[in-house]
């Protein structure tokens, strides 16, 4: 069902569960209509930081939305500083998230590198019972959600150092695990990972749906701020380009040129 709207959430609660990255639990009311991949835009107090920060909804709990977020700027770090019970606003629920339906009774690879891990939380949880394997992408031994997957999918491991499964990237241990044959791939995470995993996909002929992230203004398509460039032109505007935050964030991978 359709939400969106300006809720005034209520913290549950929130903790920091790896360096610079926080678990935050919101009750609000778009957490009944979320869709898995749809973010969310949380408002800053400070007058400093009047735009409203993007931020993927990690999954859905009872009535309550949990983002899973790194401090990166000024308005992460206010945020980083709530407490339960504090008021918080939110702009939810934002864009259009991975087509779970579609693809149920395939064989399913989600992908999650760095902070593209905590939406891919959500998929999981949409998609148990079915063929789901999940490969996730680290720096090192530090694997925040890791035990959050494992009662959903099979859980894969990547860490750029080595520490812990296969060493390299979500590519490469997918590569190592030669029984499982994709049929599609969701997957979200730093760029050069999306053009890496759009090229496998085509290659091997495998549907990728892949999860953009751009620096956003409004978040509902007014400000044009956040456009991509597509393959083929749009029929309205006649250029190549769509917006992230109203016509994604999830895109069929053959659908945009990155």
């Amino acid at each position: 069902m359709f939400y969106r709207n300006i809720d005034e959430g209520k913290v549950i609660s929130q903790e920091e569960i790896s360096s610079g990255i926080f678990s935050l639990l919101v009750e609000n009311k778009g957490a009944n209509f979320a869709s898995p991949g749809q973010f969310v835009g949380v408002y800053p107090s400070s007058k400093d930081t009047l735009l409203m920060r993007p931020i993927s909804i990690c999954e859905t709990v009872d009535g309550a939305t949990r983002l899973v977020y790194r401090v990166a700027g000024k308005g992460t770090k206010e945020f980083s500083s709530l407490k339960k019970g504090d008021k918080v606003r939110l702009l939810a629920n934002l864009g259009n998230g991975f087509p779970v339906d579609e693809v149920k009774g395939k064989c399913i690879v989600l992908m999650g590198g760095g902070i593209g891990i905590p939406p891919m939380l959500g998929v999981a949880k949409a998609l148990k019972g079915e063929d789901v394997h999940a490969f996730m992408g680290y720096r090192n031994k530090d694997l925040f959600l890791h035990d959050d997957f494992l009662p959903h999918c099979k859980v894969y491991i990547a860490t750029e150092d080595g520490s812990v499964g296969v060493k390299g990237n979500v590519l490469d241990a997918l590569r190592a695990s030669t029984a499982i044959k994709p049929d599609v791939i969701m997957a979200c995470g730093p760029m050069s990972m999306l053009r890496a995993i759009k090229k496998y996909a085509e290659e091997n002929d495998i549907i990728a749906y892949i999860s953009l992230e751009e620096r956003m203004a409004c978040g509902i398509g007014a400000c044009l701020g956040c456009v991509c460039k597509t393959v083929k032109k749009d029929d309205h505007s006649h250029v190549n380009n769509t917006r992230i935050c109203t016509e994604g964030p999830v895109f069929d991978a053959r659908e945009v040129d990155i």
